[in-house]
C-alpha cells in the first residue's frame, strides 16, 4: 500500500501538472482570432473567385 504522504505528494505533482496544462490551453484561445467574420469574408472571397473562374456561356 501506498504510504499517504507518498500519495499527497503524487497528487500534488498532478495537480499543478494540471493546472500548467490549463493555462497553456487558455493562453492559446486567447490568442486565436475571432472565427466568425474571418470565415464569412474567406467564403466570400472563395465564392468570388469562383465565379470569376466560371466561363460565361456564349451568347449566339
Amino acid at each position: 500500500m501506498i504510504d499517504p504522504e507518498t500519495h499527497l505528494a503524487l497528487h500534488r505533482i498532478r495537480a499543478a501538472e494540471l493546472r500548467a496544462q490549463a493555462d497553456a490551453y487558455r493562453l492559446a484561445a486567447e490568442a486565436e482570432p475571432p472565427r466568425g467574420l474571418r470565415t464569412r469574408l474567406g467564403w466570400t472571397l472563395v465564392e468570388l473567385g469562383l465565379r470569376l473562374a466560371t466561363p460565361r456561356p456564349a451568347i449566339v
